[in-house]
């Protein structure tokens, strides 16, 4: 785990410098807006998304200069989604990372425009990046709006999230949820980086099929945090989930069974991993990390 925090770390660094060189200033006009960006951008957390892309981007052999661009818009894709995840008209919450979330510090109409700049960035960042072919970069781009969007994404979990609430729902129902919601974003940063280190699309698929197992474990083990973690610890508001009567692994299995589950997807993807044919040490590491994680 030395090994994975030493990763992470490195990680964040590129990251942050990327980051910090694509978005202005809070001193560039509108200063407030630019302002509200980086609060959020640079709230902290180990920037999971961007760590699987270059993990698994440097286990197929890509270079590092060719995955910082893409790591940064992957995670502004992310701050977007929690700025209006966030937002009074979908989870309502004041609390992100240990600090006021960007609607609260910012107000509700600055906080949408962050999050609508923050996603065109991302695509503009990747769009730009002289380091990829145009046809890796239009791959890439098409991957992402997929990933964030509708039918099968980001935006339409959220929306069947919300659907959700206070109502008796099945397994299968909250499965797709959180494919769209969570795994889809989990999903392409793995699959950006098989992409932009050129494997094969056998190799692509087999990641996928990780990816996608690690997408799910990561959602079981953020219920079962939100159900039995304190807001401290969590840097969020803790059992919301409970109180807005959302479906969760928790409401649905209960804590056990829930716990039974992450272990079961656990071993699915470690199973995953055996499949393919490269020193896969690292992405095993972080499949440990998420289910352990303690917030």
């Amino acid at each position: 785990m030395k090994r994975l925090n030493h990763f992470f770390a490195e990680c964040t660094k590129i990251v942050d410098r990327q980051l910090d060189a694509l978005i202005p200033s809070e001193q560039t006009e509108p200063s407030n807006l630019h302002g509200a960006i980086r609060w959020s951008v640079f709230a902290g957390g180990k920037r999971l998304r961007p760590a699987l892309l270059f993990a698994v981007g440097q286990t197929f052999g890509a270079a590092e200069k060719d995955l910082g661009r893409a790591a940064a818009a992957i995670e502004m894709i992310h701050a977007y989604s929690l700025i209006h995840d966030d937002l009074p008209a979908m989870d309502d919450d004041d609390l992100r990372r240990g600090r006021q979330t960007c609607h609260v510090k910012f107000g509700e109409a600055t906080a949408i425009l962050a999050g609508d700049a923050l996603q065109t960035l991302a695509f503009q960042t990747i769009a730009e990046d002289e380091n990829l072919t145009a046809k890796i970069r239009v791959r890439v781009v098409s991957e992402i709006a997929r990933a964030a969007g509708t039918p099968s994404g980001m935006v339409a979990g959220q929306q069947l999230d919300l659907e959700a609430e206070g109502v008796k729902i099945s397994i299968e129902d909250l499965e797709r949820i959180h494919q769209n919601k969570t795994g889809a974003m989990i999903s392409v940063s793995a699959k950006t980086g098989a992409i932009i280190a050129a494997a094969d699309e056998t190799e692509i698929k087999l990641i996928s099929a990780y990816a996608a197992n690690l997408g799910l474990l990561f959602q079981i083990t953020d219920d079962l945090l939100d159900a039995t973690q304190t807001t401290e610890v969590l840097g969020k508001t803790a059992g919301k989930d409970a109180r807005a009567e959302k479906a969760t692994y928790v409401s649905l299995y209960g804590l056990i069974e829930a716990r039974r589950l992450a272990e079961n997807t656990h071993a699915a993807v470690r199973g995953e991993l055996k499949k393919i044919k490269r020193e896969t040490f690292l992405l095993g590491e972080i499949a440990d990390f998420i289910l352990r994680r303690k917030k």
